[in-house]
């Protein structure tokens, strides 16, 4: 069988299997286009999740931003306790 005895018809079935070949390929890589889709929208929802504990997490910054001046009076008031304490301890035990 020659190119040149081949029929018309033969040609017919051989681009209809090439056709469904390419239909078969896109129909696959349509496929993993929609799973990868489905991962990344997934990821998404998780991703968002922790933003808004993130954001919820950080709310009272502010709050400890107005902490410090009051750790200092803290720390200075330890001071001087910690004078009184050293006063009472003077000379105990020591006898």
């Amino acid at each position: 069988m020659t190119l040149a005895t081949v029929s018309a018809h033969t040609y017919w079935w051989i681009a209809l299997a090439l056709g469904l070949l390419a239909a078969l390929a896109v129909a696959g890589l349509l496929a993993v286009l929609i799973q990868s889709v489905v991962r990344i929208d997934r990821s998404v929802r998780n991703l968002l999740d922790v933003a808004g504990k993130v954001g919820a997490n950080t709310a009272y910054i502010p709050q400890l931003e107005a902490t410090a001046p009051v750790l200092a009076k803290i720390v200075d008031e330890a001071v001087v306790q910690d004078g009184y304490m050293n006063a009472l301890s003077d000379g105990y035990g020591a006898g």
